[in-house]
This record gives structure tokens, C-alpha cells and sequence, in this order.
């Protein structure tokens, strides 16, 4: 079809490229230290996928971007752009901890781990209602109240941590450390199926967890009659409401399910890493999960994949940092945003080229053939 690219380019070769010219820019900026970029992106690799513990930090960091790229892209699939992500995971947290502050002591952590995961969507999607209802019955835009919805949550969150939630005996912004009810195991033993040992890195069972949740929103998506309804109102509103589809419930469940996915996010920090919650525990995983979608053409398989890349890049960037004096954590910061930049800002910059250039060659394969006959 006219102006439009073979699936595999579009899904495919598009991020490649994008990808490609991320690293090129970012092996500039190496070079203009003083450091060899063939060796920084050796080091890269090596930090983030060269032994057990880098591989299990790698897929650490890459289940917070799963979920937060999921929601994104479910979003993204009705037409909305839900930039509160980091707002909803945090609250998230705050489901959790009720949770497991409640039950750690008296429940064993496979009946607190399934109450917690319901608790973080239930806590995630009541964040997005209210943005959410704003945008289908007002008319307020979703990007404007999501991102002030991040602002608030993180204003309750430091109400909570430092009032009410904080031991008494402690000065730190934090809950009590959970006991065992409340800590999920570590994935080790799985890793050591294939010969692999994470060490010290905190991979546990929420990564489990991201990978259901990827197939559960394949399914809805692409096999539900729900998701066909927000397909439709993601690619013509007019058409949907034509269709008889109801334009508010249709927004309102689409972002609770989005929020949900973000507020999930909050069970790998919490009840994985750290068995508490503390300040910044998201650590702007929900603005990462814009670029993840983003370059996963918002199609889960295509999120799995870019949230083990940006799991890389925090791993690999931070044994990068540690062996290169020169390429300072800000750096690497710099680098990580040049994916971003790419991978989302500008992730069409180069298909009116390549547009044209599969145009040319379709023309001159029906010249050949009529040539030929």
C-alpha cells in the first residue's frame, strides 16, 4: 500500500536503524573524551551480558521497562499518551508496602506475592482514573494530567515515608525492611539451569511476572473484543463512536489497565531489590518505558526486547563508568538519552526515505516482470 512499509521493515528495520544511529552519535561523544568507542562498547556488552551477575542485573532493570513500556503502549493503542507512569508505579508501591506491612510476619510470600500483585495494579489504576475520567468526559488532555499526577504521587510518597510509614526508631525516608512473608525469592535457581550465576544481582520472580503480563497484553490487544474497541478509538474516534463504540468507558478502561501494568512495576524494587519501599524506588523507569514502547512498536514482543536493551544500557553503562574514568555516570546518562532520542523523538525521521526507497523498488521489480514476460 502507498506510503505504507512491508511489516518487517516497519517493526524491524526501522528500530535497527534508529538504534544503529543512536550508537554512532553516542561513539562520537566517547571519542570526543579521549576513550576508544570499539572498547566502551566492548565493555558495554561484557558489563551487561558477559557473565551470570551482569546478565541477572540486565534482566532486573529490564522487568521495571516491561511493565512500563506495556503500559505505555497499551495507551498508545487507543490514541492516549499516559506520561504518568512514574506516578502510578510509585503509588503502585504504596499498595504493596500496605500489603506486605500487613502480612510479612503471619502469611508465607506465595499468598503476600499475589495479594501484593493485585494491590499494585488496584493502587497503579486508581492513579489513572482520575486523569482518566478528565480526559473522556472534559476534554482535559491526558499528557497534562498524568505528568501533574507524577508530581502529586511523589509529594504523598514523602508524606508517607516520613510520617505514618517510617519506623520510629528510624531517621531514614523508608518503610521497616519486610520480613520473609514479604520478600519474593531471586531467580537463581532458574538461571542455574543454564549454567549461569546471577551472584549478588536481585532478578526474582517479578520478571516472571513482566513476561505474563507481555502475553496477557497480546491477547487483549490483538484477541479480545475490548482491544479491537481501542484499536479502533486509537485509529479514528469518529469511526468508533460511528461504530457504536462508547468513547468514555472505552478511555477510562483503557487507562486503568495502563495504570495497573505501571503500578505492577513496583513489585521488582519492592518486594525483589530492596524489601521495602524507599524514596525514588522507580528512578524514572516510567519515563524509560516511553522510549521502550516506542521502539517496541508498542507490540509486546517488540517491548520485552527494548526493555532488555535499556536493561544493558543501565547495567553495561555502569561497569562502563567503573572502567573507563573518563565516561562518568553523567555520560552514560548522555548515552541513554541518545537511544531515547532516537528510539522515540525522532523514530520517524527516516521512514519517508526508506518509504520511497521500497516505492522504487517495487516499480522497478513490476518493470523486470513485465520485461521478463
Amino acid at each position: 500500500m502507498k506510503n505504507e512499509l512491508p511489516k518487517w521493515a516497519d517493526y524491524g528495520l526501522i528500530p535497527l536503524i534508529n538504534l544503529a544511529i543512536a550508537f554512532t552519535v553516542s561513539g562520537l561523544v566517547v571519542l570526543f573524551v579521549g576513550e576508544n568507542p570499539i572498547e566502551a562498547a566492548k565493555l558495554l556488552l561484557r558489563g551487561s551480558l558477559g557473565y551470570g551477575e551482569g546478565i541477572g542485573f540486565t534482566l532486573f532493570h529490564a522487568t521495571n521497562f516491561i511493565f512500563t513500556g506495556l503500559a505505555v503502549a497499551v495507551a498508545f493503542h487507543c490514541g492516549l499518551f499516559n506520561i504518568g507512569g512514574e506516578g502510578q508505579a510509585y503509588i503502585g508501591g504504596l499498595g504493596v508496602a500496605i500489603i506486605c506491612l500487613s502480612l510479612d510476619t503471619v502469611a508465607p510470600w506465595w499468598i503476600t506475592f499475589p495479594l501484593a500483585i493485585a494491590a499494585s495494579a488496584l493502587f497503579g489504576a486508581a492513579w489513572a482514573l482520575i486523569p482518566a475520567w478528565l480526559q473522556a468526559k472534559r476534554g482535559s488532555h491526558v499528557v497534562i494530567t498524568t505528568i501533574m499526577f507524577n508530581f502529586i504521587a511523589a509529594s504523598v510518597m514523602v508524606y508517607l515515608l516520613t510520617g505514618m510509614l517510617r519506623p520510629q526508631d528510624s531517621m531514614a525516608p523508608q518503610t521497616r525492611t519486610f520480613e520473609v512473608g514479604g520478600q519474593i525469592p531471586k531467580l537463581d535457581f532458574m538461571m542455574d539451569w543454564f549454567g549461569l550465576d546471577i551472584g549478588g544481582a536481585p532478578l526474582n520472580l517479578s520478571f516472571l511476572v513482566a513476561l505474563v503480563a507481555a502475553f496477557l497484553v497480546w491477547v487483549l490487544i490483538w484477541r479480545t473484543k475490548f482491544g479491537y474497541e481501542l484499536r479502533t478509538m486509537g485509529t479514528s474516534p469518529t469511526a468508533a463512536v460511528y461504530a457504536g463504540i462508547p468513547p468514555v468507558k472505552t478511555v477510562v478502561i483503557t487507562m486503568l489497565i495502563s495504570g495497573a501494568l505501571a503500578g505492577m512495576m513496583a513489585l521488582n524494587p519492592v518486594m525483589g531489590e530492596q524489601a521495602r519501599v524507599e524514596l525514588d524506588f522507580v528512578a524514572g523507569a516510567g519515563f524509560v518505558g516511553i522510549a521502550v514502547a516506542l521502539m517496541g512498536r508498542s507490540h509486546p514482543v517488540g517491548i520485552v526486547i527494548a526493555g532488555i536493551l535499556f536493561g544493558m544500557l543501565y547495567q553495561g553503562g555502569a561497569e562502563l563508568a567503573f572502567d573507563m574514568p573518563n565516561i562518568s555516570r553523567d555520560m552514560i546518562i548522555v548515552i541513554q538519552g541518545l537511544v531515547i532520542l532516537f528510539a522515540g523523538a525522532l523514530e520517524h525521521m527516516f521512514r519517508p526515505a526508506l518509504i520511497n526507497f521500497f516505492e522504487i523498488l517495487s516499480i522497478n521489480s513490476k518493470s523486470s516482470s513485465k520485461e521478463a514476460a
